[in-house]
């Protein structure tokens, strides 16, 4: 199986931080941000496809062709046009069903493997949090699956966020990408996603978890170290 680490982009929010390296590769108790990723993976993923982008010789040198057993493949996205156009530069070298993350927010181990359990739809790891902010708004059905995900919420009032990390197929590529807003020039992957699923009528199920760690300030790297501790990475 593979994993496709989304990692192309700057982190404009981390400020100088990220003036000589990639958000993904920010350090967070003496590893960078992606180490993490790649050792919470599960036996089942043999490969891991990095998008890259904003400084892409940091992170190739970095983990070069292999690491912790598993094949590394390096995919340019030249035009950053948003997370499913991140998402479809990696369309040619990937097959049959694959795992979709982020490549600087945290995800644990067993989480990762509940979503790559057998299934025949998607999945999409979410978690309830009591203020939304930037986190994109996941809405559920009266069937439980995932009806539609919001973006740029902002409230502050409680809900289900969405972590980013969907396991998904194939079946993906035959939809049309959707952007993110209207009028946007990026393609969003929540709003690409929740429409195919509908268009394809494939099940898209939720994950719950509460180890989510989400990295988008310089503040959140010292909670993440803090939540690293106590998931003993």
């Amino acid at each position: 199986m593979q994993c496709v680490i989304l990692a192309a982009g700057r982190g404009t929010r981390m400020m100088e931080l990220t003036s000589s390296v990639p958000k993904p590769m920010l350090d967070v108790a003496g590893k960078p941000l992606l180490e993490y990723k790649l050792a919470a993976l599960p036996e089942e993923v043999d490969e891991v496809v990095i998008v890259v982008g904003y400084l892409k010789d940091v992170v190739q040198k970095h983990f070069g062709a292999t690491r912790a057993g598993k094949r590394i493949t390096y995919v340019e996205q030249k035009n950053l046009d948003g997370t499913a156009g991140a998402l479809w530069s990696a369309q040619t070298v990937l097959k049959d069903r694959f795992i979709v993350m982020m490549g600087d927010d945290i995800y644990a181990k067993e989480d990762i493997a509940r979503c790559i359990a057998p299934y025949s739809g998607w999945r999409l790891l979410v978690q309830e949090i009591t203020e939304m902010h930037r986190s994109g708004s996941v809405e559920v059905g009266e069937d439980g699956l995932i009806s539609r995900i919001v973006e740029g919420d902002r409230s502050k009032d409680k809900g289900i966020a969405s972590t980013n990390l969907y396991t998904l197929d194939m079946r993906l590529f035959t939809a049309p990408l959707i952007p993110k807003q209207e009028g946007s020039l990026e393609y969003g992957l929540p709003q690409t996603v929740v429409a195919a699923s509908k268009t394809l009528g494939i099940p898209f199920e939720p994950v719950f978890t509460d180890k989510w760690v989400q990295v988008t300030s310089p503040k959140d790297l010292v909670h993440a170290a803090e939540m690293l501790k106590r998931m003993k990475f």
